[in-house]
């Protein structure tokens, strides 16, 4: 049996397979080692993946050559594009998934992987030598030898699961907690500290009563989280159902509040401030006289439902009562109650861009060790730190980062090593300033030739993305040059209730008006009909849609590239390495000791530090002579 490998992965969730899967495709012998291996890619919450921005992150995985996407197709029993009524930079697909056969299809794909070994058992301990990693200790005596390590321990990491006054130990339910490598890491010198998710209870589908609650059915339309367009689920769909909580529910919480963990003293953790439990809601909104909760399958045929929205720790008799009080769930069956859990988590801003930590060479974080919450923004991270454990195992390649106009998880990765989190980061579009630059429409134009030269995304998937931007580009032309006559037009305008033209125009112009699509002119004006005949047919609703956003919303991504090419100018201009900013004193104290202690590779980082001002920033352009 193998003994020493390139890469060793601790922790099979959603950031550790992608690490694995991205560095054993890339060429290292990589060992996953994973408590469980019927668990792998557990979905720990609920059973979906995608969402606000965390769609987006999926699809970039996805253009990157990534596994995530295909691996939700597969196991996706409803999907739905969010945020269809704002503009396309806000569009974020979302998939319920069969959480068994998420799991499953995870296994099987890691298990075909070439290069990638499975290993069960509890990593205790790291093997770090000259301050570099060089393997990892196991529970059962078994010492890993590796030039790379990847650590995604998710919330296992010293966990402590709460139900009222009932405690835990474990790093999710039914399943033990990882001791000894935060207490090694701590001792080296790395900051650490504790944070707190949850999850609601789980419902018997058969002991709800659907005629009091609303039935919300996902879309039937092409869209999927996949770029390749044989990947689709044969699942049958299940709809979600919407439910609410009323005065009876928030008098029986209030009253439990007092036996809340949270409220009690015996949580002092932090939590997410954007995805609550049900008790905090209240206290922070105690105006609100209901909130809505949704109760999602877990599966195609499995009875058991997810009640999203209703996150709680408080003991189980009252997290019943109160529930028993919504029409709907008066007289459901629950299988369990919700359990919120606290976990160790290491300061981001200790790590590279790389994902590489700065106190051990070799050594990589991924996931909610780094502070993050979200299948997805593990995800993300995981794919990154796996990428650049093989080119540091392997001496080969530059490091393998994402620009903030590049990505949501560069996004993602800058905000955690530059800001550090005072909370569970969650990824929002909000938090992406070049939003309209990182749609989930155009991922793979952006990513999928830097996948391709990485050697993660295949051939095919290169020239499936060249043939459909090729289609892209030839349709906004032949709109660009066909010019639409008034006798043509007006008569079937007129017929429609759409008001004439003046003066001919080209087809361009005419899609740029927000009533009119290039589907519905194609009804009207055969030749642009004829040209969409032409279109490859299993992405011709696909290339339609892409040249649609480019032409309608072509100044506003002309402008915002501009933008950040300005920027991004700031971003070559290299800074670590090259100063003491201890001894640079026309910087200002704060300035000085957070540059110290983020060391940051760039002036553009640096001057996304919270405290670094903008005469901070040009006192170091001029030291760099800019």
């Amino acid at each position: 049996m193998r003994l020493q490998y390139d890469v060793i992965v601790i922790g099979a969730g959603h950031a550790g397979c992608e690490a694995a899967s991205a560095a054993a495709r890339m060429g290292s012998t990589t060992l996953l080692i994973t408590m469980d291996m019927n668990k792998i890619a557990q979905m720990s919450c609920n059973p979906a993946v995608g969402g606000i921005a965390k769609g987006q992150i999926v699809r970039e995985i996805d253009a990157l050559g990534g596994q995530m996407g295909i691996v939700t197709d597969r196991s996706s029993i409803q999907f739905r594009m969010l945020n269809r009524s704002k503009g396309p930079a806000m569009w974020s697909p979302r998939s319920q998934c069969d959480r068994a056969l998420f799991i499953k299809n995870w296994r099987e794909t890691l298990e075909q992987t070439p290069n990638l070994y499975l290993w069960q058992d509890n990593a205790i301990e790291l093997v770090i030598e000259d301050g570099k990693v060089t393997g990892v200790k196991t529970q059962l005596g078994v010492t890993f030898g590796a030039t790379s390590v990847v650590l995604t321990a998710g919330t296992f990491l010293n966990g402590l699961m709460h139900v009222g006054h009932v405690q835990m130990a474990g790093g999710r339910v039914a399943e033990p907690a990882a001791h000894g490598i935060t207490e090694q890491l701590r001792d080296l010198g790395f900051a650490t500290d504790r944070m707190k998710t949850g999850t609601p209870v789980r419902l018997d589908a058969r002991t709800v009563d659907y005629n009091a609650a609303e039935r919300q059915d996902g879309d039937t339309d092409f869209h999927h989280f996949s770029f390749l367009p044989e990947v689709k689920s044969s699942l049958k769909q299940r709809p979600c159902w919407i439910v609410y909580t009323n005065d009876k529910v928030h008098q029986i919480l209030r009253d439990g509040l007092p036996d809340s963990p949270l409220y009690n003293g015996q949580i002092q953790s932090i939590g997410p401030r954007y995805c609550p439990s049900i008790e905090t809601k209240l206290v922070t909104f105690p105006d609100r006289d209901s909130h809505q909760l949704f109760i999602e399958p877990e599966g195609e045929t499995t009875t058991e439902m997810y009640l999203n929205g209703f996150s709680s720790s408080m003991p189980w008799q009252v997290q019943i009562s109160a529930l028993e009080q919504i029409p709907a769930l008066r007289d459901t069956h629950f299988f369990r109650p919700g359990y919120a859990i606290e976990y160790d988590f290491f300061d981001p801003t200790q790590l590279r861009h790389t994902l590489e930590t700065k106190r051990v060479a070799n050594l990589f974080f991924a996931g909610q060790v780094n502070g993050t919450t979200g299948y997805e923004e593990a995800a993300g991270q995981g794919l990154v730190a796996g990428v650049n454990a093989h080119l540091k195992a392997n001496g080969v390649g530059e490091e393998f980062v994402l620009r903030r106009d590049q990505a949501y998880i560069g996004v993602l990765i800058d905000d955690l090593v530059t800001k550090g989190v005072d909370e569970p980061y969650r990824m929002f579009t909000s938090r992406a300033e070049h939003r309209i630059l990182l749609r989930q429409d155009d991922a793979d134009r952006r990513l999928t030739p830097i996948g391709y030269h990485l050697g993660l995304a295949t051939a095919e998937r290169h020239n499936l993305m060249l043939s459909k931007w090729r289609q892209v580009e030839n349709l906004i032309d032949f709109c660009r040059e066909f010019t639409v006559k008034t006798s043509v037009i007006n008569p079937i305008f007129e017929a429609n209730g759409l008001p004439a033209l003046r003066q001919g125009c080209k087809l361009y112009d005419l899609i740029l008006r927000p009533t009119l699509t290039i589907v519905t002119l194609a009804t009207m004006i055969a030749p642009l009909g004829a040209e969409l005949d032409k279109l490859e047919p299993a992405r011709r609703d696909e290339i339609i849609e892409a040249a649609e956003i480019e032409i309608k919303y072509h100044g506003y991504i002309e402008r915002e590239t501009l933008i950040a090419d300005k920027l991004t100018r700031l971003e070559n201009v290299k800074l670590r390495g090259r100063f003491n900013y201890a001894d640079i004193h026309q910087l200002s104290t704060e300035a000085r000791q957070k540059l110290e202690r983020i060391d940051p590779a760039t002036v553009g980082q640096a001057a996304r530090i919270p405290g670094i001002s903008p005469s901070d920033i040009n006192i170091l352009l001029l030291l760099c002579g800019r």
